[in-house]
């Protein structure tokens, strides 16, 4: 590992004024491991806007650059300009364009269905300002036909002129590899920045897990369940199963790894540093 590995790291806007100050604080510790940048997440139809424009405004401007997440899904063209124009105004040159989820009780896709329609929007709107990173599901989106078609649709949004992506959290390294070798077949070389999500807690991986298709693999399942309730046991066995996977991608060739920090210092910073990352 001559030359050093980028890492970003991934937050969600807080709900509460005690959340919003534990990650001021989350946000000054792993600014000291010299990201290339911070995303914040942005929910559906705009559903977090006032509470991810808050967080950016809390970080934006600190030192390491802010990528602020838009979703499309739900949300009309005026309202999706008024924010590229005010993250441009704000310096703001990152962008992390995704579809989303449809918001519960709303009827209807919107102006903008897809991510593709985003990102194409994004490039008439702001030209090459932003630099937009996608989503990318090296074990296929749950709701993809095939894989095929998941592979297709990834290549869409490319050609509309995403830059770059961060998948799905997974576990196999396999299946990341052999994602970047099928889009680069097709003649796609954008990085795509593996997305690492820590494991410190069963259920709520479980639950993460199947609420974005993410594949759990057998072994970790049942190694998690002879746990039980043993929490030191549980992060010990997440901390080495997960350094093990970074290990294997940063050899294998990954531009960067992207850590879904779930709004906490550890177990990310120590993984960072036991990479040689810091």
């Amino acid at each position: 590992m001559s030359k050093r590995t980028p890492i970003s790291f991934e937050f969600f806007p807080p709900k509460t004024d005690a959340g919003a100050e534990k990650l001021r604080t989350v946000h000054q510790e792993l600014q000291r491991l010299n990201p290339e940048f911070f995303s914040i997440t942005y929910g559906a139809g705009g559903s977090t806007r006032e509470r991810t424009l808050a967080a950016i405004n809390d970080f934006n401007g600190q030192g390491t650059p802010v990528a602020p997440h838009l979703s499309c899904i739900g949300d009309s063209k005026l309202r999706i300009a008024e924010l590229l124009d005010l993250y441009k105004r704000q310096g703001i040159d990152r962008i992390v364009a995704l579809r989303g989820d449809l918001p519960s009780g709303q009827v209807g896709l919107g102006e903008l269905p897809y991510a593709q329609d985003l990102v194409r929007f994004i490039r008439e709107h702001s030209g090459d300002h932003f630099q937009i990173e996608v989503a990318a599901y090296p074990e296929m989106h749950p709701q993809a036909e095939n894989f095929d078609a998941d592979i297709k649709r990834f290549i869409e949004k490319v050609n509309a002129g995403a830059n770059a992506a961060i998948t799905q959290f997974f576990f196999n390294p396999d299946s990341y590899f052999y994602f970047v070798e099928r889009i680069q077949k097709e003649g796609i070389h954008i990085p795509v920045a593996p997305g690492i999500m820590p494991i410190t807690n069963a259920s709520n991986l479980i639950r993460f897990a199947d609420g974005t298709g993410a594949e759990i693999p057998r072994w970790i399942r049942k190694q998690l369940q002879a746990y039980g309730d043993d929490t030191q046991s549980i992060k010990a066995f997440g901390h080495e199963v997960i350094l093990k996977l970074c290990e294997r991608l940063i050899d294998g060739g990954a531009p960067s790894l992207h850590f879904y920090s779930m709004n906490n210092t550890e177990p990310t910073r120590q993984l960072v540093i036991d990479l040689g990352l810091n």
